[in-house]
């Protein structure tokens, strides 16, 4: 019996090899080809490309005085990559930093002890939380350049859409400080909103709030406010402490009362042609040919005497001991802010504090929105005199 059970399983064993054998060995009978699908539809022709207009821009020519003019201005100059190495501080200060946070793939984390947003996520460029922090940085810091703000054109039909200067950003800006609020640029003068390109940096960094409420403001820094920043939100109407006082406020963005708002621009002022080297172009130093295109009989009147408001603002804080001479802010011990020295201020005098450095940190002597400017200046002297 048992013999018969060992030929039975040898057996089975033989055939699994010729089954296996024929397998391997099998070729396949080709079917019928299948009915040919539709053709798709014809394209659209495209226009012949204008090499002269190309050229126009991309030639030695041209782009030479742009590259001098750059030399020359704050982008390319002094300090402004020292820190860009800073996971907090690439996205405007380093050129590689400024490329991934505009494409989304930048990453940073709050280092800031005293931030309400310390330890957590923050926002990118389009109001989104960032997948995962990166504490590292960048190795290296570059200025921004010409590929930090331009890349590729978003059409060539310039006649119908407007040059858009192949400018990474010209869409409307949600602000890191507040990424409800959405910052557009656009109007008569800057149709396409080319200066928005310039709101993605020159706007308050999101460390500290604005203050508002009843509670005391506990300030951990000498830095506080707006950092270096606030050009756009000056020159929109927005982003200031608007304490109450017998000066009105503007309208806010271009429907507000500021005529730089509703008929200027960024680019207007900053980049408009001037026959000095050292101005106009992309040294982005105004120039007074410019400024005469509107202004016809000098400066407007809203910002004659604004210094000297300033100036009075100023020592004013220097002597309630709130500021230094230096413009920094204090702390409990005179000695200038920090976490071991923190200062506590009263809602009211961290508005005007803030107003303060709203103003110096703008540096256009009210130039960007006269009238916010003088509304802001004048209601918070009014606070501390009374």
């Amino acid at each position: 019996m048992k013999n018969f059970k060992l030929i039975i399983n040898l057996v089975i064993v033989a055939s699994s090899f010729m089954f296996f054998q024929c397998t391997s060995e099998y070729t396949p009978i080709a079917g019928a080809d299948g009915k040919d699908g539709v053709d798709g539809v014809d394209g659209v022709d495209g226009s012949d490309a204008n090499a002269a207009l190309c050229i126009s821009c991309h030639s030695s020519t041209h782009r030479d005085p742009i590259i001098n003019a750059y030399a020359t201005s704050g982008h390319a100059t002094g300090t402004s990559w020292a820190r860009g190495t800073s996971a907090d501080c690439a996205q405007c200060h380093n050129n590689e930093g400024h490329i991934d946070y505009l494409s989304g793939n930048f990453y940073q984390t709050i280092t800031d002890p005293s931030s309400p947003d310390f330890g957590d996520l923050i926002l990118d460029i389009n109001g989104d939380p960032i997948p995962m922090p990166n504490p590292n940085g960048y190795l290296v810091s570059n200025p921004i350049n010409c590929t930090g703000c331009h890349d590729a054109h978003r059409s060539f039909d310039f006649e119908n859409d407007g040059n858009d200067y192949a400018l990474r950003n010209i869409d409307p800006v949600k602000l890191v400080i507040d990424p409800t609020v959405s910052v557009d640029l656009a109007n008569a003068n800057d149709p396409l909103g080319l200066s928005n390109a310039c709101v993605t940096c020159h706007q308050p960094r999101p460390s500290y709030p604005v203050p508002t409420g009843t509670e005391d403001v506990t300030i951990t820094s000498y830095r506080y406010g707006p950092h270096h920043g606030p050009q756009s939100t000056l020159f929109e109407g927005i982003m200031g402490a608007n304490i109450a006082g017998s000066t009105a406020y503007p309208g806010i963005g271009a429907n507000g009362d500021s005529g730089h708002r509703k008929g200027a621009s960024c680019v207007a002022c900053h980049m408009g042609e001037s026959t000095v080297a050292t101005e106009g172009g992309h040294t982005w130093a105004p120039n007074e040919e410019a400024c005469i295109t509107c202004h016809t009989n000098g400066a407007p009147t809203e910002v004659t005497g604004f210094t000297t408001d300033f100036t009075a603002l100023h020592n004013l804080l220097v002597a309630k001991g709130y500021i230094d001479e230096s413009g920094y802010i204090l702390g409990a011990s005179g000695a200038r802010a920090s976490t071991s020295n923190p200062g506590v201020y009263s809602v009211k005098d961290a508005q005007v504090i803030w107003n303060y450095k709203t103003l110096e940190e703008d540096k256009s002597n009210g130039v960007h929105n006269p009238k916010y400017a003088t509304a802001l200046l004048k209601n918070s002297l009014e606070y501390l005199q009374n």
